[in-house]
């Protein structure tokens, strides 16, 4: 009798502004790993990022070539999620209607943008399916979070939403909780940061760094005072792309300081620099706020706080939040990201039946649930 294999390996994608990550998950552990660097000069032959994919691929498909696992062993391909309409958390199978959003860069271009069309051609080589999970577009804030204060403008969400989502799923576990039954504050301090309150499994508030709400972080302003930043705008004529970079990736310590490296900054600290000092501290002081305003959100019913991103490496960021907020809830640090890992657990969550999976359409209204295989 011919014996056949198991259907056991998830391959997974996550393409980032110069990078593609890429992993091989068997029987639930991770067993290659692989970080494809992609250099600037490599990078600037495309005019747009939908158009890397191809140079993307050949360096994916030389990782997979050597891999020590059949195609009949294959039973999924995760990609990690793009710049899409507005939609619940969850995962969900990659389809045309949202290819044709991330081709069309609808939304904004990002590199993310090319983890489904990635994952769709592995899965089609295979002969499996392709998912994504938790993108960064996922937006189940509360009907009254959504209000801004002037009409015609709606608060939105935009966060780290796949780590976030997937360190408290890590950290509940060891408490002895469930997500979809607890509340949590996640702080994710990268280069960006996003604050959120989690209830009951939904991401129900937070603030949209992207936008400018919520603390300065290394490159990004968080909120500024309206009148003066609107009189900038005026005085120094900025069209709305250069206020979006402004906003993006032109501000907090780099404008202060010329640096986004924690690191450096710190080092920096160290010598005798108060300078450094004073505008590390004041982004530490303002991220207090924010999770403080996010336990008022949870009416300081907190189960856990939780410290993660690349900042959440440095205990000069981490120990005075520990030591200030530890009168709200413990205070859990989990440094760096889990994406691969989450990725492939949100692609389990659908083939184990735990969870539906979702069916993107254009109309982000009529986004539906669906059957898991």
């Amino acid at each position: 009798m011919t014996m056949h294999p198991k259907r056991d390996v998830v391959i997974v994608i996550n393409p980032g502004s110069t990078s593609s990550k890429i992993a091989l998950f068997k029987a639930g552990k991770m067993v290659a790993e692989r970080t494809l660097n992609h250099s600037l000069a490599e990078l600037s032959q495309f005019d747009a990022v939908i158009a890397q994919k191809d140079f993307r691929m050949q360096a994916i498909q030389e990782f997979l070539a050597d891999q020590d696992f059949s195609a009949s062993e294959v039973l999924a391909v995760a990609g990690r999620g793009g710049l899409l309409k507005p939609i619940p958390g969850g995962t969900y199978a990659v389809n045309e209607a949202m290819l044709d959003d991330l081709t069309a860069a609808k939304r904004n271009e990002h590199a993310s943008n090319l983890g489904a069309g990635l994952a769709q051609q592995v899965a089609d080589q295979y002969g499996v399916k392709a998912y994504v999970v938790d993108p960064p577009v996922v937006d189940e804030l509360q009907p009254l979070a959504r209000i801004s204060g002037l009409k015609g403008i709606e608060r939105h969400s935009a966060a780290h939403v796949l780590n976030q989502k997937a360190m408290a799923r890590q950290v509940l576990a060891t408490m002895g909780k469930t997500y979809a039954t607890s509340r949590v504050i996640v702080a994710h301090i990268g280069g960006g940061l996003s604050i959120h309150a989690h209830e009951n499994g939904r991401m129900i508030d937070g603030n949209n760094g992207i936008d400018g709400e919520g603390p300065y972080s290394p490159e990004r302003a968080g909120s500024l005072p309206l009148v003066d930043f609107v009189a900038k705008v005026l005085a120094e004529r900025l069209t709305l792309d250069q206020v979006k970079k402004l906003l993006a990736s032109q501000s907090g310590l780099r404008s202060y300081l010329n640096d986004i490296s924690i690191k450096n900054i710190v080092a920096r600290i160290a010598e005798g620099d108060e300078t450094a000092k004073f505008y590390l501290d004041g982004m530490i002081y303002q991220i207090k706020k924010q999770i403080a305003e996010m336990a008022g959100v949870l009416n300081g019913q907190v189960d856990v706080i939780i410290l993660t991103g690349g900042a959440a490496y440095a205990t000069a960021v981490t120990a005075p939040l520990q030591h200030d907020l530890a009168w709200i809830a413990p205070v859990v640090v989990r440094p760096g990201e889990m994406e691969m890992q989450a990725l492939y657990e949100g692609v389990m969550r659908v083939l184990n039946h735990e969870e539906p999976v979702r069916v993107y359409q254009s109309d982000a209204s009529t986004i539906k649930g669906g059957t898991g295989r």
